[in-house]
């Protein structure tokens, strides 16, 4: 965040980008652009939350580059964190900031001015509850989405996440033995042909705890859920395997 002349808060697109884990400008002025799109179906102008501007970069012909920017206030800041790619550990991060900030911005705006009323305080708690709940969902996508660092990093892909065939080669045995495993210590759903492939699926309970993820996948022109463990669900299974009685 910086301030211009007039002592308000700004943001540059440039700096957002990468701090939102976009490596090329083109992927992220389609996030800005859906962000704007966003703000006009909202009935508010677009340009008053981004300003086009330019900003000098290193790089290009004499180690200097003037590319173009936007300037972005809080409010569209916040919108390009709303459109970004979820699966993207700063982009939930960036959302579970501004989710805070704002929640603070509006404590200190209305708190004095609350009536002393029971329909007031009810009013006010009920604001206070849609906003800790938006917090707690985007705190759990983070959970979700950020790897632990460096202690799985060689067994995670770029969205923090570890799919079965990673994970039975960590355990030194294969995939088939994996699941099945898995199935019968109840982590795991044994399925049939007809529902998935019979690729054996974590249970519900598994996912919403952010240990393992089912994700939707398309090969050969088929469609077939694919089960990856997140970071905590790594540290399970390799809890509960140590602890299997010897052979």
């Amino acid at each position: 965040m910086q301030l211009d002349h007039y002592g308000e808060e700004r943001w540059s697109a440039r700096d957002l980008q990468q701090l939102a884990g976009y490596s090329k400008w083109q992927e992220f002025e389609k996030v800005i652009a859906k962000a704007k799109l966003a703000i006009h179906n909202s009935g508010m102008e677009p340009l008053d939350h981004f300003t086009g501007a330019r900003k000098v970069i290193s790089g290009g012909r004499w180690g200097r580059q003037e590319v173009d920017d936007y300037r972005l206030t809080r409010f569209g800041a916040y919108q390009v964190a709303l459109n970004g790619d979820s699966s993207k550990p700063q982009i939930a991060a960036a959302k579970t900031y501004f989710a805070f900030k704002t929640r603070e911005a509006e404590l200190a705006t209305t708190a004095p001015a609350v009536p002393d009323t029971p329909e007031a305080h009810l009013a006010l708690a009920q604001n206070y509850l849609a906003a800790a709940t938006e917090l707690v969902a985007t705190k759990k996508e983070l959970e979700i989405a950020a790897p632990k660092a460096g202690k799985w990093d060689a067994f995670l892909n770029a969205e923090g996440l570890c799919g079965m065939t990673e994970l039975a080669d960590l355990l030194r045995t294969n995939v088939r033995a994996l699941t099945g495993w898995l199935v019968d210590e109840d982590i795991f759903r044994k399925q049939t042909s007809r529902h998935g492939g019979g690729r054996n699926m974590p249970r519900k309970s598994y996912q919403d705890a952010g240990q393992f993820v089912v994700k939707q996948e398309t090969k050969n022109g088929f469609n077939f859920p694919t089960a990856y463990a997140t970071a905590r669900g790594i540290d399970l299974v390799v809890d509960l395997w140590d602890q299997r009685p010897a052979a």
